[in-house]
């Protein structure tokens, strides 16, 4: 069974650990969003495709669900005794070495395709993680605060301001210019069908979505998402200040309208959400919390499965 799964930061990594232990002799190759990547301190955070890598691997920090294990924080309360910023985005001594490592590596002329694979090798996700692209891609967000109207990364937007001021647009530079990594088509073209975790469904998914290329290669996929909504509000995280923001609504049916039929086959839903519906999608209602692995492994295997019997 080869799978492809697309997938953003901590619900899609959390997921795929379930889709992992759902099928554990599947091929599954993750695209991974590369919109949040930031340069900081002179060095490239990938802050998804770390998240899924060392949750797979078993170096996450589960309580947070980003950042390592047993952390500590020395780097950066010396950068702050000497002022240097930002002090809001505050990467552990262990995820620094990851970043060191990335950054070398990307100087010395290697890709981030390249460089994903070699941190890979360490972690042992049991996935292949792709980026969704090599070329530099960042989202930013439109928005007016005491400074006026501007643009920041959103990263400022999402971890220093929490999403409380309003995004007038969201915004993937660099997107336009961009091709997919190396192997993301192929794998996408081999795979058996297509499952899209309840990952954000603006700034993860549908980031991914507008590289060229992507989107019309799953056209042809058996796809079958899992909805990041439940009841009217995100399961996790502000994916509602990020729909406000293109003008749609919080709604596990509004969701479903923004990916639309021409991508989905299957889409499964919260039991309080089971009224969704949109013409040529089989929706499914399902528990959706991912509260412990039996739980997740167990949606998990409802995409699978949903995705089988679409695929036939």
């Amino acid at each position: 069974m080869r799978i492809v799964s697309l997938a953003g930061g901590i619900g899609g990594a959390r997921f795929l650990r379930g889709l992992r232990a759902a099928a554990p002799d599947a091929e599954i190759t993750v695209i991974g969003n590369t919109g949040d990547d930031i340069t900081l301190f002179g060095l490239r955070v990938c802050p998804d495709l770390d998240t899924v890598m060392y949750t797979l691997g078993g170096g996450i920090n589960e309580e947070q669900g980003w950042g390592r294990e047993k952390e500590s924080h020395v780097v950066k309360e010396e950068l702050a005794a000497y002022g240097v910023e930002p002090q809001w985005f505050g990467l552990g001594d262990r995820d620094f070495a990851t970043h060191i490592v990335r950054s070398q590596m990307l100087e010395a002329g290697y890709t981030l395709s390249q460089v994903t694979e070699a941190l890979c090798d360490r972690w042992q996700p049991g996935v292949r993680l792709l980026p969704m692209s090599d070329d530099r891609c960042e989202t930013h967000v439109v928005i007016t605060d005491e400074q006026g109207r501007r643009a920041v990364h959103f990263q400022e937007w999402w971890v220093r301001l929490r999403a409380s001021v309003p995004a007038e647009s969201i915004a993937l530079v660099g997107a336009d210019t961009a091709s997919p990594a190396p192997g993301v088509l192929a794998a996408i073209e081999a795979a058996d069908f297509v499952i899209l975790p309840p990952s954000n469904p603006v700034v993860s998914i549908g980031t991914i979505l507008q590289i060229p290329g992507i989107r019309e290669a799953l056209a042809g996929k058996t796809v079958v998402g899992v909805s990041p909504i439940i009841g009217g509000a995100p399961v996790r995280g502000m994916a509602d200040a990020c729909l406000t923001a293109i003008g749609v609504e919080t709604s596990a049916q509004a969701v479903l309208s923004l990916y639309g039929s021409d991508l989905l086959d299957g889409w499964l839903v919260a039991p309080e959400d089971s009224s969704v519906a949109l013409e040529g999608v089989r929706v499914e209602p399902r528990p959706l919390l991912m509260s412990d692995p039996d739980a997740t492994a167990e949606l998990a295997r409802a995409a699978l499965t949903l995705a089988q019997e679409l695929s036939r």
